[in-house]
């Protein structure tokens, strides 16, 4: 029976969700599988990939072939070289020991790489929120600017109004004045 190592979809629309199993390959994408190795969520930034070394290593010595996503899914946690390492060994070129720490100091590399890839993108995500908040002040000062000004132009519209408004006013009161001397 010809295994293989592929992702089955799980999740709802537009929000996929993969499990990494080792399944028969003739059944279905989505159908019976002989193992489920581990997850994979592509919805976060970076990607959350949860996976058994064991298990994995465990197939690919049995020969299950890995589909193209899975084998970058695998080599990307350190499956596929531990699964090298474990040859190395069974051959006689390494010792266990030796094995381990290559493992080890491997796995320790790509950790601090996804740290500083998480850190640098909650910088940036801080920087874009810092930059929002800027431009979001700036569009209220320039708004409450915008309102003052109005402000003063109303009042300066309305200033000669009551100018206006009092001459008129004083007009028909002279016009009084004067009828009332001639008669």
């Amino acid at each position: 029976m010809p295994v293989k190592i592929r992702l089955q979809r799980h999740g709802k629309k537009n929000k996929p969700f993969y499990w990494v199993v080792a399944a028969d390959a003739r059944s279905k994408r989505d159908g019976k599988f002989l193992e489920k190795i581990g997850t994979y969520n592509p919805n976060t930034n970076p990607a959350t990939i949860e996976l058994d070394l064991d298990s994995a290593t465990k197939w690919l010595h049995n020969g299950a072939q890995p589909t193209d996503t899975a084998k970058a899914i695998l080599s990307y946690k350190g499956a596929l070289l531990k699964h090298h390492l474990e040859i190395g060994v069974n051959k006689g070129a390494i010792t266990q020991e030796q094995a381990d720490a290559k493992l080890a100091a491997w796995l320790e590399e790509k950790s601090s790489k996804v740290d500083a890839k998480k850190s640098g993108l909650s910088k940036a995500d801080a920087d874009a929120k810092a930059k929002a908040l800027a431009a979001e002040k700036e569009v209220n000062q320039k708004r409450k600017e915008a309102a003052k000004q109005a402000e003063l132009e109303a009042a300066q519209a309305a200033e000669p109004v009551a100018e206006v408004a009092e001459e008129s006013v004083e007009a028909p009161v002279a016009e009084q004045t004067s009828e009332e001397t001639e008669a």
